[in-house]
């Protein structure tokens, strides 16, 4: 760790001596064409924008062939994509805190999950085929989007237009796991087609279908058909099969834009148990070999009408409607391995989310250069269950519901043509907690010589989930509840962006360092509420402290563009009811870069992107002392390095474009975890935890057809 904290420092030096660079070309001016709509009132162009927003463009998702979210993220600094290899999800942890504290939007509505809305989301569901690109607001935006927007917002913005008057583009993606591949059982297929059409001046319309089959990481085992009792049947990352249909129809007129989008989302999750009955017929001598499978299915509808216009005074509405359906199911069987056939077999929904969901706002209510103010509303139905987090207390889905309404109202005060102010609040009532009033303060100030300074604190809270409230497993061992008299958790967040733009000849540089501190009170955590008998429960005990500083730095020259960064950030957990409790800051080091050349004669882009993640220190119960208080052990998650890269090549004028590249070149798999007992100098334990699926390479062949 304090390699880690020599390695920030140098990085914060260089940092510095770039920032203080001299600006020689004084006649060139700031060129940032790139708009963005997350957080802002109306769309406006980056250095106008009050938050500092990351823009992923079309180019790089392209540039990685990414399919779907997890593909594209795992490289962004105080973002790690954490993937399961027995659920098939992967999730996010933002500045420390996992995907229940941020909010995923698709075109700023909050997309379902499995008990959440926008949060806990599952990445490898989020398809990337029709996203123009992703805007990442760090910080609590609790007024602008309401509960469990504590670390930020990632916000998908979709393809709404085209240049021609059709656009038809077909792919095929073939990919290793590993070095498992063939054309159907091994290996990761991807197949998709997206047909656009500018029907006339007023009129858009769009659909697309994606395919995504991965056949699962065997790594040494067998696969379902292994018909022998040896523990090696199955796989160790399971197989599934994603299909995404999407449609998008749209009506615009020159003050005015209605859009309907609809999504059908599909997912079979395939788990083969390594234990085998060997099912002998004594009378025949034969052998009729089964094991219990499970094949998890997830569908999904989502359902948005969206209204934006302006009025005939200059004011302008934008309204959302949402309903959203997610249901998972399990079928489980007595599989006969050598006949294939089934017995026994039940299927039932086990997690169930209904949603509906309307925001709406309207602003440049009057007309001054100098004050404007947002006035909105956000209304969330939600109701469903989840039979497998309430346990088997009374075998039945038993479906809850939870009603939020909000109102919110910000200003902008516009001090001067550099400086920019603006305060908000946001009320929000909900069915099952207390009722919330949020804040925040978020300034730009353009100042001279490229420098851009901006600032926000603001709170923000989340909501329990569906475990947490409602959670039962109670045997002869195991008294393990949830609680649903929890109080939701607090969070407050302050961060400042300092950036400067410079141009030297040809060379345009961007430098950026960021501090961010985050809070979290009341925090969720399982613990002991009685020692004997052993008894657990879902408690508000915790609190949550980050600081961080990161730093990032583009130079862009001809057809090159490089990017370095880094991030330093410590985490306290503190336990505040446990005896044994460490509290002490925690710290870990992230440092990312990337390259990409364009050889415009050739129509060919090059990139490779790196990061590091330097090892993760974290306190963790593991047992409990003669008088029923927690022990607490010191865990360390040992450094690893992720490193892609790709080169794309155009041909005929970009109707057909190749895509060959590797994931994962370091070849990363498990990931050491070690444990040293604070009660103890001889309780060491060492474990491993699997990231990721070795080293795999990729070849996307792309189709466009325009005219």
């Amino acid at each position: 760790m304090f390699l880690n904290k020599k390695i920030a420092t140098v990085f914060l030096l260089f940092t510095i001596t770039l920032f203080s660079q001299k600006k020689i070309d004084t006649t060139k001016t700031t060129v940032l064409e790139e708009v963005v709509i997350t957080g802002q009132y109306n769309p406006k162009s980056i250095k106008k924008s009050v938050h500092n927003v990351i823009v992923i463009k079309r180019e790089q998702i392209e540039n990685q062939a990414a399919n779907n979210l997890a593909d594209l993220l795992n490289f962004n600094l105080n973002l790690t994509v954490i993937p399961s290899s027995q659920t098939g999800k992967s999730t996010i942890s933002f500045f420390g805190l996992n995907s229940q504290y941020f909010n995923i939007l698709v075109d700023n509505i909050p997309l379902v999950s499995d008990n959440g809305l926008g949060n806990n989301i599952d990445l490898t569901q989020i398809n990337l085929d029709n996203v123009e690109r992703i805007e990442i607001v760090e910080g609590a935006m609790g007024v602008e989007y309401g509960a469990n927007a504590v670390s930020g917002v990632i916000n998908i913005i979709t393809k709404n237009s085209i240049k021609t008057k059709w656009k038809i583009q077909t792919s095929l993606q073939e990919e290793t796991v590993s070095n498992e591949y063939d054309w159907f059982d091994k290996g990761r297929h991807i197949q998709a087609t997206n047909i656009a059409n500018t029907i006339n001046k007023n009129w858009f319309a769009r659909i697309g279908f994606n395919r995504n089959q991965f056949a699962g990481f065997y790594n040494g085992r067998k696969g379902q058909n292994h018909y022998q009792n040896d523990g090696l049947r199955g796989y160790d990352w399971l197989p599934k099969t994603q299909n995404n249909t999407n449609a998008l129809l749209q009506y615009k007129k020159e003050n005015f834009k209605l859009s309907y989008k609809f999504e059908y989302f599909n997912e079979l999750i395939n788990y083969s148990d390594s234990s085998v009955r060997a099912n002998i017929d004594t009378g025949s001598q034969t052998s009729n070999p089964s094991a219990t499978d499970k094949i998890f299915k997830t569908n999904r509808f989502v359902n948005n009408v969206n209204l934006i216009g302006n009025l005939n005074s200059g004011a302008n509405y934008n309204i959302a409607l949402s309903y959203q359906q997610q249901k998972r199911y399990l079928n489980e069987f007595n599989y006969y391995i050598l006949s294939k056939e089934r017995s026994n077999e039940t299927d039932e929904i086990y997690q169930s989310s209904k949603v509906f969901f309307s925001k709406g706002s309207i602003n440049n209510l009057i007309k001054s250069n100098s004050f404007n103010f947002q006035l909105g509303y956000e209304t969330k139905i939600i109701s469903g269950f989840d039979t497998q987090a309430s346990g088997d207390v009374t075998q039945k889905d038993k479906t809850q519901n939870q009603e939020n309404y909000a109102f919110f109202g910000s200003s902008e005060f516009k001090v001067s043509e550099a400086f920019l102010l603006r305060p908000g609040i946001r009320y929000e009532y909900n069915s099952l907690f207390k009722s919330k009033l949020l804040a925040s303060l978020s300034a730009r100030y353009l100042m001279n010589n490229g420098f851009e300074l901006r600032g926000n604190i603001g709170t923000s809270y989340r909501t329990p989930n569906f475990e947490e409230l409602y959670y039962y497993f109670v045997d002869s061992n195991h008294d393990v509840r949830g609680n649903e008299n929890l109080n939701p958790e607090n969070g407050f967040t302050a961060f400042i962006n300092l950036k400067k733009y410079s141009y030297i000849n040809n060379t345009s540089l961007l430098n950026t360092i960021k501090f961010s501190y985050l809070d979290v009170v009341d925090k969720i955590d399982l613990a002991i509420v009685n020692a004997s008998p052993l008894q657990y429960q879902y408690i508000n005990i915790d609190a949550y402290k980050l600081w961080g500083i990161t730093s990032e730095n583009s130079i862009k020259k001809d057809n090159w563009t490089f990017n370095l960064g880094a991030n330093l950030q410590g985490v306290s957990r503190i336990a505040n009811n446990e005896v044994n409790a460490e509290n002490d800051f925690l710290y870990s080091f992230q440092l990312n870069t990337s390259v990409n050349y364009k050889i415009k004669k050739w129509q060919t882009a090059i990139s490779l992107l790196f990061k590091h993640n330097g090892s993760q220190q974290n306190y963790t119960a593991s047992g409990v002392d003669t008088e029923g208080n927690a022990i607490f052990s010191k865990s360390t998650t040992s450094a690893y390095n992720w490193l892609d890269a790709s080169i794309k090549k155009s041909f005929f004028n970009n109707n057909i474009q190749a895509t060959l590249g590797g994931r994962n070149l370091f070849d990363v798999t498990n990931v050491n975890v070690s444990s040293v007992n604070s009660g103890g100098t001889h309780s060491s334990n060492n474990n491993s935890l699997l990231l990721g699926y070795g080293r795999s390479y990729y070849l996307k062949l792309l189709y466009n057809l325009n005219f």
